[in-house]
């Protein structure tokens, strides 16, 4: 009764959502609590649903002084819906009021990313536009959403580029990975002249190919079938100390098994097995489901019994299913 009672009496000016939480903390734990992100981020979803966003400013602050930095899950209560965006704009003058420094910029970051991840591109620039106004600090990271999300999900590259003409215009030189967005996205649709060009612009602005540049140029020359071109970039990677990404070996494969040389895709990820346990597991895993695919049996169960002999997981069902049915009697 004690508790009707409370609820027929509200307090006509009740405290903050904010206020109310941490009470509730407090009441129900009497031990010292070590606050997480996922603490933070959860705090945050139901202050915004209560519309909350003094609890928010609050909860943004606290969470950087306790070190539990912003996550991708921070804004997820931002959706590609009418009433997903109908808070954007004031929680963007929220922001503007989080302490100086890391605090406010690390938030405007989360909040673009997850802009970006919804396909809100034109809000995610809007807000960078809020933040070189004010002078929050942009740099080239304040971009790498906004380009990843127009060359991998939109797949437009000329938008790409109309971003890196901002970011020269604001006096921020676009870094290798702002160059790498683009350059994947030529090197996927097969556009090696569009590629080239931008790696005369790296090599002008001083820059080194990094992992994803080679990543990128690898999957270029694959698509286009000059399978050889990759072989050559692989081992100036390998001269140059540049580590080699699974993906790497991933597009040779699948550029050997588009040209029909199945013999040598075998060749090929036999000669870089033994290296990297986890790389042959994805090597072997892959040749062996394309191969069962493609429907090459005999290649497959040579590399099946490769996978056997090395010790090798087959992570997929297919695999396991294939080797039990075709292999299994060998043993």
């Amino acid at each position: 009764m004690t508790v009707l009672r409370t609820l027929a009496h509200r307090n006509p000016n009740p405290p903050s959502f904010l206020c109310n939480t941490y009470r509730l903390f407090n009441a129900q734990n009497t031990e010292p609590y070590e606050p997480t992100a996922t603490h933070y981020d959860n705090l945050i979803k139901a202050a915004a649903r209560n519309g909350d966003f003094a609890a928010i400013r609050n909860l943004l602050n606290k969470r950087v002084r306790d070190g539990c930095f912003n996550t991708k899950r921070t804004f997820d209560f931002i959706t590609n819906t009418d009433a997903g965006m109908s808070v954007l704009d004031e929680l963007s003058q929220t922001l503007a009021h989080l302490d100086h420094g890391f605090p406010r910029k690390s938030a405007y970051y989360s909040l673009i990313a997850r802009l970006c991840k919804i396909n809100r591109v034109d809000d995610a620039l809007r807000l960078v536009k809020t933040m070189i106004q004010s002078n929050y600090g942009v740099n080239a990271s304040t971009f790498h959403p906004i380009l990843n999300a127009l060359t991998r999900k939109k797949k437009n590259t000329d938008e790409a580029r109309r971003v890196m003409e901002i970011m020269r215009e604001i006096r921020v030189s676009p870094d290798v990975t702002a160059y790498n967005y683009l350059l994947t996205s030529h090197c996927f649709t097969g556009n090696l002249k569009a590629a080239a060009g931008l790696l005369k612009e790296m090599e002008a602005a001083g820059m080194a190919a990094d992992t994803r540049t080679y990543d990128a140029l690898v999957l270029g020359a694959c698509r286009a079938g000059k399978v050889e071109g990759s072989m050559v970039l692989l081992r100036r990677m390998e001269d140059e100390g540049v580590g080699i990404l699974y993906s790497t070996h991933a597009h040779v494969i699948n550029g050997l098994l588009k040209l029909g040389y199945y013999a040598q895709a075998v060749e090929f990820v036999m000669i870089y097995g033994g290296k990297d346990k986890k790389l042959d597991e994805e090597n072997f895993g892959i040749l062996g489901s394309r191969l069962i695919y493609l429907k090459r049996f005999e290649e497959a169960k040579v590399v099946l019994k490769e996978m056997r002999k090395r010790g090798l997981v087959m992570r997929s069902h297919e695999l396991q299913d294939f080797y039990e049915l075709n292999l299994t009697q060998n043993f």
